[in-house]
């Protein structure tokens, strides 16, 4: 069994291999152009009207998995498709698939900033989640991120002033299910491939869209499919901008560029759909940002057992999750081949 002192010793050498500045700089630039085109993404959502969130899903989710599968049949290696953990691998869809339709119908009813604003409070949710789930020992800087970003939760809510609506209550779903579905990813990513950990979920978000799409179908305009075939699309190259992001450089560099998407959301907001820049929703949201990276700081030094920067991006629901450069060093076994199988808590 390896010993706590020479696992860490060993991520600290793996961590310790900085990327060269123009890395860096081509992996900023890659995740700034990914999440300009999640943002796109998301304002299509929003302006398909008239539409059963249920139909949206199931469409956008299809034409995205058509590429999808393209990609993976022209992949000459030779991958098994069974998961090791098919229970916690159901667990994980299904979460999933609560995110993919509270976020949509989240994106349909409230403006694209209370949206990216609640969503940006996964990380506060993952880390309650990670103290009786993984076993996380949370510390004063978390704890003052986690208070930070609750208040700021309270910020865009004004639960006192605004009459809160489904479409928060969906936004805040939908963060909940990121958040449940990072912890699972935590306990599993060692364990299954990424090729797993992307096809079930897509596959579920169409049995189960489909089967719901039976009981709710309109008959749609040929620009409203349009639309869904470029959110589709829009779907994979951004994770294939994602992907060569998290590739190109250590992913403390890449987890802050989410927060870019407040700025899109603001200027679609304003531009496309006439929404008026909430002050109270900005200042929220920048508390929220605050805690976010006070969270994507204290992993890098701090986390018990794997960190979530160093497993998934949690753009969950822009398709699917991202490869991280340190997690392509922990899935090819690195670590089990050298050193023996990964230790328990400290």
């Amino acid at each position: 069994m390896l010993s706590t002192a020479l696992y860490n010793e060993y991520i600290n050498l793996q961590m310790s291999t900085q990327s060269s500045s123009t890395d860096i700089f081509r992996g900023i630039g890659l995740a700034l152009a990914g999440f300009a085109i999640f943002s796109l993404h998301d304002a299509l959502i929003k302006s398909i009207t008239g539409v059963p969130v249920f139909q949206i899903v199931f469409f956008v989710v299809l034409f995205s998995f058509v590429p999808f599968v393209g990609m993976l049949a022209l992949n000459t290696r030779e991958i098994s498709l069974r998961p090791a953990l098919p229970g916690l691998v159901a667990l994980r869809c299904a979460f999933m698939v609560g995110s993919l339709l509270s976020v949509f119908y989240a994106f349909s009813t409230l403006p694209l900033s209370q949206v990216y604003s609640l969503l940006f409070s996964a990380p506060v949710l993952i880390t309650l989640l990670s103290i009786p789930v993984l076993g996380e020992r949370v510390k004063l800087i978390r704890w003052i991120a986690i208070l930070l970003g609750l208040f700021g939760i309270l910020v865009v809510l004004r639960p006192l002033n605004v009459d809160l609506s489904y479409g928060h209550l969906a936004a805040l779903a939908a963060a909940a299910c990121i958040a449940c579905s990072a912890v699972v990813t935590r306990k599993i990513g060692s364990r299954e491939h990424s090729v797993t950990l992307m096809l079930y979920p897509m596959l579920a978000n169409v049995v189960v869209s489909g089967c719901l799409l039976i009981f709710v179908y309109q008959p749609m305009p040929g620009i409203a499919l349009l639309k869904m075939c470029g959110i589709g699309l829009l779907s994979v190259l951004g994770q294939i901008l994602m992907i060569h992001a998290f590739r190109s450089c250590e992913a403390q560099f890449i987890a802050p560029m989410q927060y870019s998407q407040m700025l899109w959301a603001i200027g679609y907001g304003a531009l496309v759909f006439n929404e008026p820049i909430d002050q109270n929703v900005v200042l929220g949201c920048l508390v929220i940002v605050i805690s976010g990276l006070l969270f994507i700081w204290r992993e890098l030094v701090a986390s018990v057992t794997q960190p979530v920067l160093r497993t998934r991006n949690l753009r969950v629901f822009g398709g699917p999750p991202a490869m991280s450069v340190e997690s392509d060093k922990l899935e090819n076994g690195e670590a089990q081949q050298q050193f023996g199988p990964k230790p328990g808590n400290q």
